[in-house]
């Protein structure tokens, strides 16, 4: 069952890696912010999807030989 789970919070960090990815490209070239547009300009829970999308990054880029602080082994 963990290693289900582990699957699915790895999708999803990779979906939000993409869209994270998508949102900096339109900004650079369009200066359309997606994210902003979906969201409808609800600053607190635009917030939230850049740290999850952020947080994400850092899982994907560690992997699963990366040992990040206060993590048990």
């Amino acid at each position: 069952m963990m290693k289900g789970n582990m699957g699915m919070v790895h999708w999803v960090a990779w979906i939000l890696v993409i869209v994270g990815a998508l949102n900096w490209g339109l900004v650079g070239v369009f200066q359309f912010n997606l994210v902003n547009w979906i969201l409808h300009s609800v600053p607190v829970v635009e917030r939230l999807v850049y740290i999850l999308v952020g947080v994400s990054a850092v899982a994907m880029f560690c992997g699963k030989g990366c040992k990040l602080p206060g993590s048990s082994s």
